[in-house]
Order: structure tokens, then C-alpha cells, then sequence
């Protein structure tokens, strides 16, 4: 999802229920200085996909990982069995970023971002379509709503898979 849906505060708590582990992919790329370069235009350093790939391959072979991040197309679809995209209003979205100090260029383009389903339709792209679900997040109500809708769907693979 776009920056500022609450993808963090989801996939933490999510872990946390579930015994899972959590790993937040810009986190783990600026510990392990995992970049190429830096983007002037959007003031952020641009990721190396290839060696946060190389870096998650062993853990995400053992499976029991929830993967935060805002993109999805460089990571291998076998690494995963299902995909969330979580949707924020744009007034709600738009608050949450300019709280967080996005101005200008890169404040709009995120809520263009939100608004064309960009994100939406990489992962549609990417993965096979029964296996990405939207869910929308835009109060309190929502996320206890898709955390309980997202434990319903572990404990169920769970029973189904071992």
C-alpha cells in the first residue's frame, strides 16, 4: 500500500497475534545500507531490490513472514500465499502524510499513487489475482476488522496445510 495506509501498525500487531515474524522492508534496507543511489526529487535513498532479495532469501524460505512494504512486483511470487492492499480515503491519507512532514511533489504523487490503485494493480500484476485482497484502512474499526479477517485466514491455512 501506499505510504501512510497503515501497513507498519497492521503487520506488527498481525505478528504479534499470530507468532509470526515481521519484517519491514525500508527498516531492513537501512540497516544493511541496501541502497543504490538517492532520488534528489523525492528527498529518499532508492532501494537495491536485488540485494534486499539476497538478504530475505533464507528467512523467507523458512516461511511464517509478514513482509511490509509499499511495492511488490521485484519480490518472487513463490514467496508468498497471500497479499493485502491496504486502501486509505484521500482526505484520511492525505492528513497522515502531511503529518509525517510530506509536502509538494512527494505528497501528491503518494495520493495520486492511492487514488489510481497503483499499488493495487502491481501486486494484481504480480501475483496470481485470487490471492491479492484489498482491505480498506481508515479508522480503528478497520484494523480490528482486517486483523481479525487476516487471523481467520492463518488459522485456516494452518488447518489446511499441516
Amino acid at each position: 500500500g501506499t505510504p501512510g495506509v497503515g501497513k507498519t501498525t497492521l503487520g506488527k500487531e498481525l505478528a504479534s497475534r499470530a507468532g509470526l515474524s515481521y519484517i519491514n522492508v525500508g527498516d531492513l534496507a537501512k540497516e544493511g545500507e541496501l541502497y543504490d543511489g538517492f532520488d534528489e526529487e523525492y528527498d529518499c535513498p532508492i532501494l537495491d531490490e536485488d540485494r534486499v532479495i539476497d538478504e530475505l532469501e533464507d528467512r523467507m524460505s523458512e516461511g511464517g513472514v509478514i513482509v511490509d512494504y509499499h511495492g511488490c512486483d521485484f519480490f518472487p511470487e513463490r514467496w508468498f500465499h497471500i497479499v493485502f492492499v491496504l486502501r486509505t480515503e484521500n482526505s484520511c491519507l492525505y492528513d497522515r502524510l502531511e503529518s509525517r512532514g510530506y509536502t509538494g511533489k512527494k505528497l501528491q504523487d503518494n495520493i495520486q499513487c492511492e487514488i489510481f490503485q497503483t499499488l493495487y494493480e502491481e501486486a494484481m500484476l504480480s501475483y496470481k489475482k485470487e490471492i491479492v485482497h484489498q482491505l480498506p484502512s481508515n479508522t480503528p474499526e478497520d484494523l480490528e476488522r482486517n486483523l481479525d479477517q487476516i487471523m481467520q485466514w492463518i488459522e485456516q491455512w494452518m488447518k489446511d496445510n499441516n
